[in-house]
């Protein structure tokens, strides 16, 4: 008997890896995408809306209603990666402007909609700043009875990238992430321990830069794309980065995670957007002389099968 297909939510800021995720998403028969909500990040909004719709209609995706969400984080002004993923957000590729449109309702609107209307509980992949599942979490907290589970594309264990001990999407917005981790609901944090693992080698990258058809094509110069920071690597491999979450969603046997206590630091100043993940075999002597807290348990993402994963995103972006 064939396995439903699972249905998600891809909450993004799309930039040049949620574009690898959407295109990864929308072709793989086991996942069911509900919609799919834009938030300020990577890009501004706008852009991220723009972005989403031109991956779907470059991807002939289905009609999957997008909307517009939080221009902003909950206290902080907007900080975007353009320096990253470039002018536009996903790699200054100068793809045509996309024909579809964003649906007539905000992104929380949306996020309650589709959970609350999914006759099974729905998988929520947020690869972006939290804010949308913040606000969503906070505005309509009956979605958690039909959320199954939250698998974030956020957060480290060790070394950040916006700061040294920050990941980014956390960072942009630490009051979020921590309102995330009072959702109720099983979370697996996907940071950038495994994040930076998973690389498409240059073969394959080359192969589908090389294609005709205009979807492979735009996965391969996606795949292409540098950091201008980094552009002088001589390592011609692309990362999947945010794709790997959902690749998480797919095949969870692929993701090596632990069960163990994650909070953010909300404190001005060097911590402030880290995600402090307790390792600790027994409680330290702030918990003997204080008294424990109570943290929420996330299943954390410490190792990944690298060649599972990228095998599995390209069989399904090239319909293999």
């Amino acid at each position: 008997m064939t396995a439903q297909p699972i249905p998600v939510i891809i909450d993004c800021d799309t930039g040049v890896d949620d574009a690898l995720a959407l295109l990864f998403a929308v072709r793989h028969p086991g996942l069911d995408v509900r919609a799919i909500t834009c938030v300020a990040g990577n890009t501004d909004v706008d852009g991220v809306v723009r972005n989403t719709l031109t991956v779907l209609e470059q991807s002939g995706a289905g009609d999957i209603p997008v909307a517009r969400g939080a221009e902003r984080p909950l206290v902080e002004p907007a900080r975007s990666a353009k320096h990253v993923h470039g002018q536009d957000g996903m790699g200054d590729l100068g793809l045509p402007a996309p024909t579809r449109r964003a649906v007539d309702v905000d992104a929380v609107t949306l996020l309650r909609r589709e959970i609350l209307a999914s006759p099974r509980p729905v998988t929520l992949i947020p690869t972006a700043p939290l804010t949308n599942i913040a606000l969503l979490l906070r505005t309509h907290p009956e979605v958690v009875r039909n959320i199954e589970r939250i698998v974030f594309m956020g957060g480290a264990v060790t070394t950040g990238n916006a700061t040294p001990v920050a990941e980014f999407n956390v960072w942009h917005d630490p009051e979020a992430a921590a309102v995330l981790l009072t959702a109720g609901v099983p979370i697996t944090m996907y940071g950038l321990d495994v994040f930076k693992r998973v690389l498409v080698p240059a073969a394959d990258v080359q192969r589908l830069r090389s294609s005709s058809e205009p979807r492979l094509r735009m996965a391969g110069e996606l795949l292409a794309h540098r950091d201008p920071a980094t552009s002088g690597d001589p390592t011609p491999t692309g990362g999947l980065g945010d794709a790997g979450a959902v690749c998480a969603v797919v095949d969870p046997g692929g993701l090596t995670t632990e069960s163990l206590p994650v909070e953010v630091s909300l404190a001005p100043g060097a911590t402030r957007g880290q995600t402090i993940v307790d390792r600790r075999p027994r409680p330290g002597e702030a918990e003997i002389h204080e008294g424990e807290r109570e943290l929420a348990l996330v299943d954390v993402g410490l190792d990944v099968d690298v060649e599972r994963y990228v095998k599995l995103w390209l069989a399904t972006v090239e319909g293999v």
